[in-house]
Order: structure tokens, then sequence, then C-alpha cells
């Protein structure tokens, strides 16, 4: 699908805040309130884009411990898995990587204790082959 530059900053916008009102960025955009809204429809219509989710403070964020956990996986039960993971809520995304791991998910939890406990039940997983995990320090940035 080909995107203006109005479409690329309008999703920029939406990214940083996807409740900021139709006016505050139609004047940004320097466009009316409706082509705003023309424009967003015509983008969720087209699956550009897909949904609309919430996004945790940073202050909240940086009360969480935060893990990375890459994942070996015996070939054949790949799917079966990663449907398993889907079902662990403190799993907040699950990657598919080339390289010597197959999967990395990412995994957010109030405690060390509880971040202990899922990597036990990750590793006990039917078709888990071997996990390597690291903790999340700091965020530098992200977007």
């Amino acid at each position: 699908m080909a995107m203006d530059e109005k479409d690329l900053t309008l999703l920029e916008l939406l990214r940083n805040n996807a409740r900021e009102s139709t006016s505050a960025i139609a004047r940004k955009l320097g466009i009316s309130r409706s082509t705003v809204q023309s424009r967003i429809e015509r983008l969720e219509r087209r699956g550009v884009i897909g949904g609309y989710t919430l996004r945790l403070s940073d202050e909240y964020e940086r009360g969480r411990i935060k893990a990375h956990v890459m994942i070996s996986v015996a070939p054949k039960l790949s799917s079966r898995v990663a449907h398993s993971l889907r079902d662990i809520t403190e799993l907040t995304a699950l990657y598919a990587v080339s390289g010597p791991y197959d999967l990395i998910a990412v995994l957010s939890s109030e405690t060390t204790e509880r971040i202990d406990s899922l990597l036990d039940e990750i590793g006990a997983l039917p078709g888990i082959r071997r996990t390597t995990s690291s903790i999340i320090l700091s965020t530098k940035f992200s977007r």
C-alpha cells in the first residue's frame, strides 16, 4: 500500500498517543479533522492499523522485572510450544529468530521469584530443548 508523508506522520503520532484527538492530530498535520478520520479509517480497512493497545507508563514499567528468554525447540513441536507459551500471561512477546535459538520470549513480572518460576515452567514444556535467559537491567529507550 502506498502511503504519503502525511500517512507516515499520522502513524507516528498514533504510535506515540493513540488517544490523541483527531482535532489535535489535524492541527499537527495541517489538514482537516475529517481528513484525519478518513485517513485513519482507510489505514484500518487496509490492515495497516491492526488495532490499538495500552502503553504502560515508564514509572510503572521501571517497577517490573523483565527478561529475555532464548528458547531452542524440537523442530516438529514448534507450533505446539508457541501455543503453550501463549497461555503464559506474563510473556508479553514471542519472536521467531534465526541462529542457535528458535524463539525469544519477553517476560515481565513484579518479582524475580516469579520470573524464576516462569523460567522453570517454560523449561518444562514438551518440545523445549534448552533456554538461556537474561534479566533486563535498564531500558535505554523504547519506541
